[in-house]
């Protein structure tokens, strides 16, 4: 017993003399800085979005309330006919919508088929905030928008259905790549367009949003009305959690854009988080992404269009996409709403 307490004794000086000279000393309190907010949105119709959202974030505003601030922008917007009221219909002639929701801690709500409420995303992160749910689909998200204050509207503009009921002489589905690009897909246009319009008007994508707030916390939000002139049901990347949008608050967050079919192939959006905590850069984790998408089946990949966007906990942010075209949308105190042009697989 007196050896024991000789050695314990013995034992209890030493880390006091290791303490004194700094060796096992413990480090100083730093007082932790705050993180710099900034917002990132897919294509040039996501500038827009951004405006709403960094009204949130130069405030102090949370990460979370500046995503779904942002994408209800586009949702409302007549002449977007990707996102929410006025979308294109389905080949049924119904509009129906997607959306997910997801924030720092791991919290989500998605929507999927969706008929008649403009903002998807505030009836998904109703879903997030007062179910016991992650998703809910069709009627039953519908019952629900309506039992929280949603009120019933029809969203399929005369222009919208001037467009449907021409798809329905010839009722060709083939999509085309980047027309949500006014820029590039007004060029490319090379299928039915029966307004004429140019591209960033006649489209049929997403927008996907990822924001960072002062206090350093993520999250993301996305929403679209999908593939125009669609089967009926169909669904996409946009609203499953994993494929279309994924937040992890200790590495970073993505989002796609693109045939959602692909992304779900991959669990696209959660696979480029996961490349980050690897240690790969944004634009890295996208660009393994997308190639992944190509070694599955490198004859469909060439026709078609996905796009990833990422940030990570310093701030650095990446995309990248199968073909060129895609662009995504950067503000923050260093960043003046600028449009990026993400790297590509195929080089055009």
């Amino acid at each position: 017993m007196q050896d024991r307490r000789h050695f314990l004794k013995a034992a209890a000086l030493s880390a006091a003399a290791l303490s004194l000279d700094g060796v096992s000393k413990a480090a100083p309190y730093v007082k932790p800085t705050k993180a710099k907010p900034m917002v990132l949105s897919t294509w040039d119709f996501g500038r827009a979005a951004n405006l709403a959202a960094w009204e949130i974030l130069k405030n102090g505003g949370r990460a979370l309330d500046a995503v779904e601030a942002g994408v209800k922008v586009p949702e409302a917007d007549p002449n977007n006919h990707t996102v929410g009221y006025s979308g294109f219909p389905d080949r049924d002639g119904r509009v129906t919508l997607d959306a997910c929701i997801m924030d720092e801690l791991g919290n989500c709500g998605s929507v999927a088929a969706l008929e008649h409420i403009t903002h998807a995303i505030s009836v998904a992160r109703l879903v997030m905030e007062k179910t016991p749910h992650v998703m809910l689909v069709g009627d039953g998200a519908l019952q629900f928008a309506l039992s929280q204050g949603f009120k019933k509207e029809n969203l399929l503009t005369p222009e919208s259905e001037k467009a449907w009921r021409e798809w329905l002489k010839k009722s060709e589905y083939k999509p085309v790549m980047n027309i949500e690009n006014s820029s590039y897909g007004a060029e490319k246009e090379t299928t039915f367009n029966p307004l004429k319009l140019p591209g960033n008007v006649y489209n049929h994508d997403t927008i996907g949003m990822v924001a960072m707030d002062a206090e350093g916390n993520l999250s993301g939000a996305c929403t679209t009305s999908g593939m125009a002139f669609k089967l009926h049901g169909r669904v996409g990347d946009s609203p499953i959690i994993g494929a279309g949008l994924y937040v992890d608050n200790e590495i970073g967050a993505a989002t796609s854009t693109g045939v959602g079919e692909e992304v779900i192939r991959i669990v696209g959006s959660h696979l480029v988080v996961e490349l980050m905590r690897q240690g790969y850069s944004p634009e890295n984790a996208c660009k393994e992404a997308v190639t992944r998408i190509v070694k599955k089946n490198p004859a469909r990949a060439k026709g078609l269009q996905v796009g990833f966007l990422a940030v990570n906990k310093k701030g650095q942010h990446g995309a990248y996409c199968l073909q060129k075209g895609f662009n995504y949308a950067v503000l923050s105190n260093d960043s003046n709403n600028v449009l990026i042009d993400g790297k590509s697989y195929f080089p055009g």
